[in-house]
């Protein structure tokens, strides 16, 4: 399956910049030696680095190549500040408090064909055949919201909590709430939310949109807290923020 491919390239092109590879500023490789080096086609390689454009990860310059780092003018958020963030009960408590209000804007300044990609992400999420399809799926569709309410800097600190839940104790934890729950039952319940979300943006209710967001993210927080040797996120009964 195309997206399968795609998933697993940008996995690869992940762990080549984290790995210090290419250095902040550098170019990457040509597109035609990294197919050949992650035996895929030059089109996998483009769609992944598309992802990881719109991540302000990379930028392209046109007749010059791939660079790696945020284009120039961006707003990033310093990535030394993930070592600090290790914290699964912090990255809880930084996505409730945010994504509600992002999802909100997506839904005063979605257009159509961006509502299009809101439902693209779904159809992937709902085919994805592993734990990294699915985490992969789930985290470009909350991206995607983030690009949709067309604020920088909202978009900047989506990233950033996106790139903590790659790096920190939050990833473990997934991986056995994963196990626990079944990946099948799993993305079946995040997908239907996942609806009700792009419904709500798509109605531009900025109040449902919301609404729909913080539920999804209350059935995160008890699923981590169902996991067994889970953190206890007590502060989080009943949907209360910390």
């Amino acid at each position: 399956m195309r997206n399968t491919k795609t998933f697993k390239v940008l996995s690869l092109l992940r762990e080549l910049l984290n790995t210090g590879e290419v250095a902040v500023g550098e170019k990457l490789p040509a597109e035609r030696v990294l197919a050949l080096q992650f035996s895929c086609s030059r089109e996998t390689v483009r769609r992944a680095l598309l992802v990881l454009e719109k991540e302000n990860e990379v930028w392209r310059h046109v007749g010059q190549g791939t660079f790696y780092g945020p284009r120039p003018g961006a707003i990033p958020l310093r990535k030394s500040l993930l070592v600090q963030v290790t914290s699964v009960e912090e990255l809880v408590q930084a996505r409730y408090l945010v994504e509600p209000a992002i999802a909100a804007e997506a839904a005063r300044n979605a257009t159509a064909p961006d509502i299009a990609r809101l439902n693209e992400c779904i159809s992937v999420g709902r085919v994805g055949n592993d734990r990294f399809e699915c985490q992969q799926a789930d985290d470009i569709f909350h991206r995607t919201i983030a690009e949709v309410a067309k604020n920088r800097i909202l978009y900047s600190i989506l990233t950033f909590l996106s790139e903590a839940r790659r790096r920190s104790t939050w990833q473990s934890q997934w991986d056995r709430t994963y196990r626990h729950i079944g990946i099948n039952e799993f993305k079946g319940s995040h997908s239907d939310q996942h609806q009700r979300i792009v419904s709500a943006i798509n109605d531009r209710d900025p109040k449902a949109a919301e609404v729909e967001m913080r539920a999804h993210l209350q059935t995160v927080i008890e699923a981590l807290q169902l996991t067994p040797g889970s953190p206890q996120l007590s502060n989080f009964d009943k949907g209360q923020v910390l």
